[in-house]
């Protein structure tokens, strides 16, 4: 198999998914589809494509969800590759907000009716 377009994952070729996380397995960092990652360093010619292509596109917070269908690779994959930039302090992994932080929908319609009446 050539590197130059190695197009869409195939299921039914998982050495080439072994590769390119360098056998490590599931991510124990805990990341889930909407985690958002932000690159913290410029990609540097000794690394990977697939980390080097994570740091150009994570310049803004993108979530892993993203990430994941940007490069055409599993979840699985995609996090085994950002556990490596984590610990490499790379990147940066931001929890998403929880929805208890969110104010209530009737403290947003009273803000809402106050302001109108201003």
């Amino acid at each position: 198999m050539t590197s130059e377009n190695p197009g869409p994952w195939n299921e039914g070729n998982p050495v080439p998914l072994y590769v390119i996380t360098g056998g490590s397995g599931p991510s124990p960092k805990g990341f889930n589809l909407v985690t958002l990652i932000v690159a913290r360093a410029s990609p540097d010619a000794s690394m990977q494509p697939e980390q080097a292509a994570i740091l150009t596109m994570c310049a803004y917070p993108l979530s892993v969800a993203e990430v994941s269908a940007y490069l055409s690779l599993p979840f699985s994959v995609v996090t085994a590759l950002l556990s490596q930039l984590v610990e490499d302090e790379r990147v940066e992994a931001i929890a998403p907000v929880p929805v208890a932080a969110y104010p209530e929908r009737g403290l947003l319609e009273a803000v809402i009716h106050g302001l109108r009446k201003l």
